[in-house]
């Protein structure tokens, strides 16, 4: 199998890797690349494809749990196992959103079980994810060329849902996510505000409000607000239902 040991401390990276060597008999493995956080993480597996990914849990940048929903993203996803130093009672909940983890310090004996398990298990749920670490995001993960690409959430104006995807706007560009509106709305509620049925938008964009001279889409007509954003050209309609709350937050 080939492995991607992610771990912000050094020693720990090279006493998995030395694991792996330890058991590579009865374990056969390929380390495709050592990473001291996520980020780093899916740099190295957009060159070298891993099938199993050892993430320790807390690290900067991007923690393992982040980073296992990130992974979620790739085709074929790889399966996760956890590393932590937590005690027996609060890695319980890892094994809902883990194919196994592993208590530091590795012994060899329980890193060929997990490795097992990572041969029969798929990628951790979303939902098993979000349970274990309920704190919103640093990063949105997008699929563009067979690449992921991650967009920090803090660049993001605004939030606009089109068909099946989310429109993602920085002041650079816009980005796909293939993610619903409303699961990023109880996500991030915190950062952004509905304004509309289908946009929510940064609530440190929001500069003000000025008059439409047309019809929005839900049929309000002229004389409606449209919202005014930091960053970006676009005007994006305030529906009638959403204005106390855009009042409210910009003072008028």
């Amino acid at each position: 199998m080939r492995v991607l040991i992610v771990d912000d401390e050094a020693p720990a990276r090279s006493r998995l890797r030395d694991l792996l060597g330890d058991i590579a008999a009865t374990c056969p493995t390929c380390i495709v690349g050592l990473a001291a956080n996520g980020v780093e993480a899916l740099r190295l597996l957009e060159e070298a494809p891993a099938d199993v990914v050892l993430a320790d849990i807390r690290m900067p940048v991007m923690d393992g749990v982040e980073l296992a929903r990130h992974l979620r993203r790739l085709e074929p996803p790889p399966a996760v196992v956890f590393t932590t130093a937590y005690d027996q009672y609060a890695v319980q909940a890892f094994e809902l959103a883990a194919a196994d983890y592993l208590l530091k310090p590795v012994r060899a004996e329980r890193l060929a079980e997990a490795l097992g398990k990572a041969r029969r298990l798929i990628a951790p749920s979303d939902a098993a994810l979000a349970a274990l670490a309920p704190g919103a995001r640093r990063h949105f993960s997008v699929s563009e060329r067979g690449r992921i690409l991650l967009v920090p959430v803090e660049e993001v104006v605004y939030l606009k849902a089109e068909q099946k995807y989310v429109t993602a706007r920085t002041a650079d560009r816009e980005y796909l996510l293939d993610e619903a509106l409303v699961q990023l709305e109880q996500e991030f509620g915190e950062r952004f505000i509905r304004i509309h049925r289908n946009s929510l938008v940064a609530r440190a964009a929001l500069q003000g409000v000025e008059r439409a001279s047309e019809p929005d889409e839900e049929g309000a007509g002229e004389g409606h607000w449209q919202a005014l954003l930091a960053g970006v050209p676009e005007r994006l309609p305030v529906s009638r239902r959403q204005w106390p709350a855009v009042k409210q937050l910009l003072g008028l």
